[in-house]
């Protein structure tokens, strides 16, 4: 199949205006720390010290190296100075990071009682990366979904402004309310999310019931099964960073989840059941009840590895960490994969749930009143 329409003027004109967008972004990032607070510095000379073994009590082997580092400083008060700073890496990487010439840091600086100028590395300038990677990912959706790409990209931007409000009012409840915030705010994901993709439609009306009544009902069912069983075998402590009391934001996690997974599969059932639709206006809902659940059967396993792929790709790193450290895998499985396992099987449930409600709906919604 050719790409015909790239040879299209418009669509030229387009990739043009989206690679000098790109051009510009690119070279704002890369001069803007004017906006910023605080100091930033670039690399302008490198030092690497002596590489050393270093060896822990179960016998894990790392090497770390020390790093001389000048920094010119490119905002502030300090503009244009120079400071010499330290740092230290190591080959895994894993709290640290090997800086190079023309890295951009950000940096803690002081006067020390002769005038001195000192100061400590707290991270790297990172916003090039981001923008480069959502320009990217903007380019690619506009430029083969045009339209629909342009909507999705959208539904992104605006999700994540909603999910930024919603975590606003957690803090200011202090934690209160997580699952009632949580809640509206998927409920809210999945209308904005599906009117921007495919519009104010049935074919919008039964992917929404769907994902609705699938995620509803799977995260019922896992309240239950924590009910009778008493939640043993939930270690929530487990929970890295959390501030506020973890069960109700496991639960939010959860549903959230659940939710876009749910989502996913109701889309591509509907979709095709709405394709068969105008292939054969005649249908009926029994086959269209039918042939959805026969599409759901043939996604929901492909789909359900998908989820247990990011769940392990999410607790690879740290479960590694801790069976390197002498822990057992019965403690590394509580501490790290337990409470993932437990989401991927509640999204699970809402993928099978997702199959019949999302077949019936589209069933009903396109084959009534049909005359043959």
């Amino acid at each position: 199949m050719k790409l015909t329409h790239i040879k299209n003027p418009s669509t030229k004109w387009l990739l043009l205006v989206f690679l000098l967008v790109g051009i510009v972004a690119m070279f704002f990032v890369t001069h803007n720390q004017q906006l910023y607070q605080k100091p930033i510095g670039r690399v302008i000379k490198v030092t690497n010290g002596i590489r050393q073994k270093q060896t822990d009590t179960f016998q894990n082997v790392d090497h770390e190296t020390n790093q001389k580092l000048i920094v010119k400083i490119m905002n502030g008060k300090y503009k244009d100075h120079k400071v010499t700073l330290t740092n230290e890496f190591s080959d895994s990487g894993g709290l640290d990071q090997k800086y190079q010439r023309g890295n951009q840091l950000f940096v803690n600086l002081s006067s020390s009682s002769g005038h001195r100028l000192i100061g400590t590395i707290s991270g790297y300038k990172r916003d090039g990366v981001l923008v480069f990677l959502v320009w990217l990912v903007m380019v690619l959706l506009i430029l083969i979904m045009r339209r629909k790409g342009s909507l999705a990209f959208l539904s992104v931007l605006l999700n994540g402004v909603i999910f930024f409000i919603a975590i606003q009012i957690d803090l200011s409840l202090q934690g209160n309310h997580v699952m009632l915030i949580f809640g509206v705010l998927s409920f809210v994901f999945a209308i904005l999310t599906l009117l921007l993709v495919l519009g104010a439609t049935k074919q919008m009306l039964a992917t929404l019931g769907a994902t609705i009544i699938g995620t509803s009902i799977s995260v019922l069912i896992s309240l239950a099964v924590f009910s009778l069983t008493h939640e043993r075998g939930m270690y929530y402590e487990s929970m890295q960073y959390v501030t506020q009391v973890p069960r109700p934001l496991f639960l939010a996690e959860t549903l959230l989840g659940s939710l876009g997974a749910v989502m996913d599969e109701s889309t591509d059932i509907v979709a095709t059941l709405f394709e068969l639709k105008s292939l054969d206006p005649a249908i009926s809902a029994k086959k269209l009840f039918l042939s959805g659940r026969k599409v759901g059967q043939t996604i929901m396993g492909p789909l359900v590895n998908v989820l247990f792929m990011i769940f392990m790709a999410d607790t690879f790193t740290s479960a590694l960490l801790y069976i390197k450290n002498g822990n057992s895998w019965g403690y590394t499985f509580a501490m790290n994969m337990s409470l993932g396992t437990v989401q991927s099987l509640i999204s699970g449930i809402g993928i099978v749930l997702a199959i019949p409600v999302a077949s019936a709906l589209a069933g009903l919604l396109l084959g009534r009143r049909v005359k043959a």
